[in-house]
């Protein structure tokens, strides 16, 4: 077997972390279509139902860090089947909900469950996959994960939505969810944790977890309470400066300063927030301008997307893992971001009467950087990352990948409806205040991704050699 060829029992791993990984994306995207139905039969107030995705979003960025700590000090593995288990109960409580209470509840519970699982994944594949050339092929495999649960969710959720009832967009973790565990069971190493008194602060828990679920809070209310949302996001960042304090302070902090002072861990969750705020935004704004503008149906909108996301997926499965072996992890990383700011770059200049052939489609293929990016970021995220905090760090970077997107979409979508509103009031037809307001989006994107090819560049470094074999991550030292 070639030297970064991946073993069957590592290929097991990398499934069962891949497929949990799944679940946790698609479950973040999939209700969406089904929101109609659930209105409909659980008797949804149209102000509440936004709450069957909020509540998610919240319980899940709000505890990736302090689930991401846990697992170091009480054990990755014990942490990944307690996530799983608790999701997949969750999921069956949600499809049984016969009211919103119920099925709020049980998202909520939902998104604590992703959290502790998904905050632990990348630590435990990095310390599983020491070899620089089987890390990046695993990387790759489980970036291609994320992508594909990003374009699947809404399809899947209309097919099962339509064909067996709305429900079973949840019942179907339940299954899932049980064959994981069994399987992890089996083939996840036993990791050992380095116990509560490395890091057991209750008040910096309370603290950032509290400041997390607030802001979470304030970024998804943002279109709802507009300039209200600022005195949340005020105290969200109080809690956050205060558990920063904390941390200096603490005899056994719950996370040790010296992560934030790595410049590849501190500059990889940097661009990552930029570039997923811009990326996720033109996802959701790109659609929203072909239905709403050019009148393309769901279906219609799905099939013109489709080769951002296979082009995409083929980048992250079979050209970054060689790219960045070959090359290293910032080339590859500028490299895609190039290719991001000439997508959004054409975008910018979209016209009302957009034809896909010239204006669409050549976004759809520059997108592909995304299947460079993302690989590339989760190497440098967690290259210098220690037996004793590789949790710490994977819940670090699930966090700033979960506010990325939420903070795009909720800004971007609320400058977009302003500058469409004062078109009307000029007098301009919709289609065209609506294009005017997808383009300031656009342009909003594209500034944010030519802020992460700077701040790529200026603060991101080649990892050293031996960030790629760090001896701290070999199996024996977990």
């Amino acid at each position: 077997m070639s030297r970064t060829a991946l073993s069957s029992s590592r290929r097991l791993v990398l499934g069962v972390l891949s497929v949990t990984m799944l679940m946790t994306v698609l479950d973040g995207s999939i209700v969406t279509v089904a929101m109609p139905a659930i209105q409909r039969e659980l008797g949804f107030a149209p102000a509440e139902l936004s709450w069957t995705v909020n509540a998610y979003f919240i319980a899940y960025g709000g505890l990736l860090l302090l689930a991401g700590r846990l697992g170091d000090l009480l054990g990755r593995r014990s942490m990944f089947l307690a996530g799983n288990t608790v999701f997949a109960a969750a999921s069956l409580l949600a499809g049984a909900a016969t009211g919103p209470e119920a099925l709020i509840g049980a998202r909520f519970l939902q998104g604590v469950g992703s959290a502790m699982a998904s905050a632990v994944v990348l630590g435990i594949l990095v310390t599983t996959f020491t070899d620089a050339g089987e890390r990046a092929k695993a990387i790759g495999v489980f970036s291609f994960t994320g992508a594909a649960g990003a374009a699947l969710g809404q399809v899947l959720g209309g097919v099962l939505t339509d064909v067996l009832g709305w429900n079973y967009i949840f019942f179907i973790n339940v299954p899932i969810g049980a064959a994981v565990i069994a399987l992890a069971v089996r083939v996840l190493p036993a990791q050992r944790g380095i116990g509560l008194s490395a890091g057991a602060d209750a008040l910096g828990a309370l603290l950032v977890t509290a400041g997390l679920m607030l802001g979470i809070y304030a970024v998804v209310g943002i279109e709802r309470y507009g300039m209200g949302s600022l005195a949340y996001g005020a105290v969200s960042l109080a809690l956050l400066a205060a558990f920063l304090v904390r941390q200096a302070a603490a005899r056994t902090p719950l996370m040790p300063l010296r992560v934030l002072r790595s410049r590849q861990v501190a500059g990889a969750n940097l661009v990552q927030v930029l570039t997923l705020g811009a990326m996720f935004a033109f996802q959701i704004v790109v659609a929203l301008f072909m239905q709403r503008v050019l009148g393309y149906g769901a279906l219609d909108t799905g099939l013109a997307m489709l080769p951002a996301a296979l082009s995409i997926a083929g980048m992250s499965l079979f050209v970054s893992p060689r790219l960045i072996t070959r090359f290293g992890a910032r080339a590859v990383l500028l490299s895609g971001l190039t290719l991001l700011v000439g997508a959004m770059a054409w975008l910018v200049r979209v016209p009302v009467d957009a034809r896909y052939l010239t204006d669409l489609l050549p976004v759809m293929v520059l997108v592909m950087g995304g299947g460079l990016v993302l690989p590339a970021l989760t190497t440098l995220g967690m290259s210098e990352a220690r037996s004793d905090d590789a949790g710490l760090v994977s819940g670090l970077f699930n966090t700033t990948q979960q506010i990325g997107p939420a903070i795009g979409v909720a800004v971007l979508s609320v400058l977009a409806a302003s500058r469409t509103r004062e078109l009307l009031a000029g007098g301009a037809g919709t289609a065209v205040a609506l294009t005017g307001g997808y383009r300031l989006a656009f342009t909003i994107s594209l500034a944010l991704l030519v802020a992460a090819f700077a701040a790529a560049l200026a603060v991101l470094r080649r990892p050293r050699a031996e960030a790629d074999h760090p001896a701290a991550l070999r199996p024996e030292h977990v």
